[in-house]
């Protein structure tokens, strides 16, 4: 339970976890100097120096208690007073008082005021906060009662806060001095998954090898791996159109063949045919994926009416709707084409296998949502994660018999949303009764 707590509160990122374990130490570190040698040392000094000036109070005490007269007019207790630095004054016993007065910062306050207490008996008030440079005490004696002022240098070290003051300034200068040396060390990390994460989404941003020798590593064999993907795609891409357009020519000669022929049967035929031309249009645009068009910032709402405008056989049964937000959204970064090919398929499933479609197009924080809905039959929920791959036609879910495709335009839309960094949702319409289907883009 503590384990899990701890870990939903430190840092996520590598820059914040490499300062806790670079400030972590420093902080144990100064606590346990600060205990073991500043308690301990200071405390000690002080402890010895104060045993020393008490002995010499408790002798001043006897001076003044065996006085043949006036305390004042005796040269023994003034040349004792001058020579150890002590500042004498007789009090009216009445205004003597008991405890200790002391600052809540001062470290050797205590050891001072117990050993005082220890060694000179009658010691009445101990103030080491009223003047910081000073200690004063009450003495009672037999002779009446004095108060006794002498330097704080003398029963502790001057300076007990230098270390500590000192070790925590060397602290922040180290601490200051690696926060930037680490700032430069993961700088060329978030640029390295800057440019994976923009890669992933169909974008190449320019990156720079650099940082540390691992880090080049990583970042020259991301560079390998990009040109390896762009080569093998552009490749692929080159080979089908190649073969799109040597199955084209035999395709249009047997459909003029077929024309001229007149021959019974010459219809379905040469409906055939231009079923084989669709499925070779589909093959291609699979296989591609448009993943050679360059992102560019469009504006979404443009993009859907001229998706709504280009659906064949669309005229009167499809609506489009703008949700609330969309307007102030700006432009999104994304590749047009793909991304038209993708809305013009789900607009395609669904006038194909309903009577009314409706696009909506809303904004959310982190991403758009391209919403398209019919009033078809829809898909099942047990058989969506099969509509999404290629080649897939539901029989159960759609009558097969009114499409003429291979099962791979939610296949393509899946392909481009995920090439985008986004995702293809499929649902039920909860107004229109058909699928729903959402092409999630991020923003």
């Amino acid at each position: 339970m503590i384990f899990q707590w701890l870990k939903s509160i430190l840092p996520k990122g590598l820059f914040g976890r490499t300062v806790l374990i670079l400030i972590l130490p420093v902080i144990v570190i100064q606590l346990v100097v600060s205990v073991m040698f500043i308690q301990r040392h200071f405390d000690g000094v002080a402890r010895q120096l104060t045993t020393s000036v008490a002995l010499e109070l408790r002798y001043l005490k006897q001076l003044l208690e065996n006085a043949p007269g006036p305390v004042a007019a005796d040269p023994r207790v003034g040349g004792m007073t001058r020579a150890l630095g002590f500042e004498l004054r007789e009090i009216a016993p009445e205004a003597l008082r008991d405890g200790e007065v002391q600052r809540f910062d001062d470290f050797t306050g205590k050891t001072v005021i117990r050993t005082l207490r220890r060694h000179l008996p009658g010691v009445r008030l101990i103030d080491l906060a009223t003047d910081t440079r000073l200690v004063s005490l009450q003495l009672e004696t037999a002779r009446g009662a004095y108060e006794i002022r002498f330097e704080r240098v003398r029963v502790s070290a001057s300076n007990p806060h230098q270390l500590l003051v000192l070790m925590v300034g060397v602290s922040l200068i180290i601490t200051l001095i690696s926060f930037v040396f680490l700032k430069n060390q993961v700088r060329p990390i978030r640029q390295l998954a800057r440019a994976a994460e923009a890669f992933g989404r169909g974008q190449n941003l320019d990156y720079k090898i650099s940082g540390a020798a691992e880090v080049r590593q990583a970042g020259q064999a991301f560079l390998d791996m990009r040109d390896r993907i762009e080569r093998q795609i552009e490749q692929r891409t080159l080979m089908l159109s190649g073969v799109s357009h040597d199955l084209r020519t035999p395709l249009t000669r047997l459909k003029l063949g077929l024309s001229l022929s007149g021959g019974e049967g010459a219809e379905e035929m040469i409906r055939d045919v231009d079923d084989m031309e669709q499925m070779l249009d589909e093959f291609l645009a699979f296989s591609r994926g448009d993943s050679l068009e360059q992102s560019r910032p469009v504006d979404l709402q443009e993009l859907a009416r001229q998706a709504v405008e280009e659906a064949p056989g669309g005229d009167g049964r499809i609506t489009l709707e703008i949700g609330p937000g969309v307007a102030g959204a700006g432009p999104v970064l994304l590749r047009p084409n793909a991304v038209r090919r993708a809305l013009g398929n789900l607009i395609g499933n669904a006038l194909r296998h309903g009577t009314r479609c409706r696009l909506t197009l809303l904004a959310e924080p982190e991403q758009m949502i391209l919403r398209v809905e019919d009033d078809g039959p829809g898909i099942p929920a047990s058989f969506r994660a099969r509509a999404l791959r290629p080649f897939e036609r539901l029989d159960q879910a759609r009558n097969q018999n009114r499409s003429a495709g291979v099962g791979l335009g939610l296949a393509i839309a899946t392909d481009i949303a995920s090439s985008h960094g986004g995702a293809l949702v499929l649902g039920d319409s909860a107004d229109m009764g058909g699928l729903l289907a959402e092409l999630r883009l991020p923003r």
